[in-house]
């Protein structure tokens, strides 16, 4: 079994809050469900963080002649790299 760390409850407006400790490594800004079970005892598990995505209906329109690239364009030429800079115009 883990190592017991004291923690006080205090009211927080219409709720009660607890100070969780850091050695517990609770995160911050995460949100967790509690669940009370029958015995009074109080289980709190973290809630999986789901990914945000992006919102796109702002911009949707703003560029009316943009078109999606067709399959025959999204093809990527190869093209040899020049690490040392051989072909760097200097003078």
């Amino acid at each position: 079994m883990g190592k017991d760390y004291p923690a006080k409850s205090f009211k927080s407006g219409n709720s009660v809050a607890m100070r969780m400790p850091v050695a517990l490594g609770v995160e911050p800004d995460r949100e967790w469900c509690v669940h009370r079970e029958d015995d009074g005892r109080i289980v709190i598990v973290p809630k999986p963080q789901v990914a945000q995505k992006i919102d796109l209906t702002g911009i949707w329109g703003a560029c009316p002649g943009l078109k999606p690239l067709a399959s025959e364009d999204r093809v990527i030429e190869t093209r040899e790299l020049d690490w040392e800079g051989k072909l760097l115009k200097r003078g």
